[in-house]
């Protein structure tokens, strides 16, 4: 009667969990937000639904025809078809889905880690805020989900030398290939991250680890091995095994766009990202009790690397650390107090309930270019328009070409470097705009472009607002 009693409360426990985990999901949706990649992942997709998959550019008026590392390919079409099914609102949609099924994926992962102290769960819960920084219609909230279940898969076969949940990481590498392939090695490099930690026997002041069996040891390997060999099956096929790479080289894109730019500690807005570290490592050292697993400790020292490195890779110390932060906190006995347990949570639903209005207020609006100088630009039709990186989205989703966009990758071997050093006025760029002999330029007031083009009698303003100009060249 004792146990039945007992199952029937932690029943309970798990149904207001999982409806906090969606308050929680429905919360983040409040933070989403239109970016430039989204206008051409959005056109990549309808054009790829109409006429095959991409592996030329299209959209540029500079280099139509060049080969495209269309790393993003499947995304763009599962856009799409949101947008199809759910029209307006297929944005909100896109997130919400991703967003609950990760949160979902980290709690029924750790479902009993979450319910042994209730109330430290709903609080980590909560820290997912720092998901919001990346709500974005782009493919990096289902590289989340991809990220948690390799986590899960590697960290289970860890735990359980018997784990068949590692046989699925093959078809894990698969999906993420095609869907966000930027990110796709992350999948067998975390595989060989557990293999060779594994192999280590440790026992020294506050750190431990004990070695893995051939067995578990074996099957890393393998599993790292096929991961490698299913990155390839795409449409790029060896190429997407080594974009990853090539990427990170890349100097000048790097230092260039704001989401590669680092963590800084003078910036108050990193320092959520900042306070969830220092959780993360107050609650692995302060625990007296428990000595820091080698590979506990490897996988936040590289989440925390990454997050460091690249205010994209922020969300990942979160997921990453669900499956070791409750390793380090002190036990209640499981449902020893559920009547407080339920009643906290339904305080916090209530809140997030509130939380949520904002959601119900919110609009899903930041676009750069009015429909006004949209307007214009198809009137004037321009065939050689230089444009802001940050309007390029828009205008392709107009159909307007474009000489850059945000896909920085395609453009950084041929006119990335052009593009910044005309933005900013630096290293000779009066010779590089008669190099591309632009007939328009479309820019942003705060750049220095701006300010040269106005002062030019060669170059006439023909729409002006507080945030954008539009120049024609004289004839």
């Amino acid at each position: 009667m004792k146990k039945s009693k007992k199952n029937n409360k932690k029943k309970k426990l798990v149904l207001f969990f999982t409806i906090f985990v969606i308050s929680m999901a429905l919360f983040l949706l409040s933070f989403m937000r239109l970016e430039g990649d989204y206008f051409w992942h959005i056109k990549a997709g309808e054009y790829m639904v109409n006429h095959g998959v991409l592996k030329k550019d299209v959209f540029s008026w500079y280099l139509h025809g060049k080969y495209w590392m269309s790393h993003e390919w499947l995304f763009e079409i599962i856009l799409y078809c949101f947008k199809v099914l759910f029209h307006s609102y297929h944005l909100l949609v896109y997130g919400f889905v991703c967003i609950t099924s990760l949160l979902l994926i980290l709690f029924f992962a750790n479902k009993e880690n979450y319910l042994k102290n209730t109330i430290i769960g709903m609080l980590w819960v909560i820290f997912a805020v720092i998901l919001a920084t990346f709500m974005q219609g782009r493919p990096h909230l289902i590289s989340y989900n991809l990220l948690a279940l390799t986590i899960w898969f590697l960290y289970d076969n860890y735990k359980n030398p018997d784990s068949k949940l590692i046989y699925f990481l093959p078809l894990v590498s698969i999906v993420w290939a095609n869907v966000h392939g930027g990110s796709s090695n992350l999948s067998y490099l975390f595989c060989f991250m557990f293999l060779i930690v594994g192999l280590f026997n440790i026992n020294f002041t506050k750190l431990e680890m004990k070695r893995i069996s051939k067995k578990q040891a074996l099957k890393y390997l393998i599993i790292a091995l096929a991961c490698m060999l299913c990155i390839n099956i795409n449409i790029h096929g060896f190429k997407m095994f080594v974009y990853p790479y090539q990427n990170m080289l890349d100097k000048t894109m790097l230092n260039s766009i704001m989401e590669w730019q680092p963590t800084d500690l003078s910036n108050p807005a990193h320092y959520l990202y900042l306070l969830l570290v220092a959780v993360i490592l107050f609650i692995m050292i302060s625990n007296k009790k428990k000595k820091i697993n080698l590979i506990d400790l490897s996988l936040f020292a590289v989440a925390l690397v990454l997050g460091l490195k690249s205010v994209r890779f922020w969300g990942y110390i979160y997921i990453i650390m669900s499956f070791v932060i409750f390793n380090y906190i002190e036990d209640e006995e499981l449902l020893n107090k559920p009547k407080r347990d339920l009643i906290v949570m339904s305080i916090i639903l209530l809140s997030m309930a509130c939380l949520n209005y904002k959601f119900l207020n919110h609009k899903l609006q930041r676009i750069h270019l009015n429909d006004e100088v949209i307007e214009i630009i198809k009137k004037e039709q321009p065939k050689r328009l230089f444009n802001m990186y940050d309007y390029g989205g828009e205008l392709i989703y107009h159909d307007i070409p474009v000489f850059i966009d945000s896909r920085a990758d395609l453009y950084s071997k041929y006119n990335y470097s052009d593009y910044l050093n005309i933005s900013n006025l630096t290293k000779n760029f009066s010779a590089l705009m008669d190099k591309y002999d632009f007939d328009y330029y479309l820019v942003d007031n705060k750049f220095a472009i701006n300010g040269y083009l106005a002062s030019d009698f060669d170059y006439t303003v023909i729409y002006n607002d507080e945030n954008v100009s539009l120049y024609k060249k004289n004839s």
